[in-house]
């Protein structure tokens, strides 16, 4: 794949890039999540604003790279983007507004966060926040448009340490190898030691475990 945002590849991670610079858009953020399908811990969204002369070798939806490569891939978007921006929905969140919501609202913010402000954003799946910048949404974008691929990776590595990090906190779950994903291991924990802080308590297989206090 080439580094140069401009110049096509086999497959033209670039072309909604180009598209809508095109039409005139100058700052473009790609836009996605990671967590939505979590048992525990937050959904985080990304927006990044890619520069057009990086090198953005190997980019690609995150579910498609190693661990490692999304490290490395994590450290040359974070070192090489004009603006990257991040945001959170927690359990509580969820519980309250659904994963849907909270899946919007972590847009916003991430959205909102950037350094520098979008004026066109480029949104993987089928459904766009209510943002006040023209966006387009792409089914399954984050294999299709680089910016959206950049903001799978940094929301699924932020997302990931952050559960690394929930392990320290609550160790008998064992989140730093699933993630807060619904395995078997995780939901025999649930079973056993019932719901944490984190989980939500909404979801099919933590609900069924939550002790009423009477």
């Amino acid at each position: 794949m080439s580094g140069t945002l401009f110049e096509d590849a086999p497959r033209d991670l670039f072309s909604f890039e180009k598209r809508a610079m095109s039409r005139g858009f100058t700052a473009i953020a790609g836009v996605d999540e990671a967590g939505r399908g979590a048992l525990a811990g937050p959904v985080v969204a990304a927006a990044v604003i890619l520069s057009p002369h990086g090198d953005y070798t190997g980019i690609d939806d995150s579910k498609k790279l190693s661990p490692r490569q999304r490290e490395l891939c994590f450290n040359r978007i974070m070192s090489q983007a004009v603006a990257v921006g991040i945001g959170y929905g927690d359990a509580q969140l969820v519980d309250t507004v659904n994963i849907l919501q909270a899946t919007l609202q972590a847009m916003i913010g991430a959205v909102r966060s950037l350094a520098v402000v979008p004026d066109f954003l480029l949104i993987d799946g089928i459904s766009s926040p209510n943002i006040s910048i023209p966006a387009q949404t792409i089914k399954k974008g984050d294999s299709a448009s680089v910016s959206i691929a950049s903001a799978s990776i940094i929301a699924k590595v932020t997302r990931d340490r952050m559960m690394v990090t929930f392990g320290d906190k609550y160790p008998e779950y064992g989140f730093p190898v699933h993630k807060g994903y619904g395995s078997a291991a995780h939901l025999n924990s649930i079973a056993a030691f019932g719901p944490c802080p984190i989980h939500r308590l909404t979801f099919r297989g933590v609900r069924e475990h939550v002790r009423v206090v009477k």
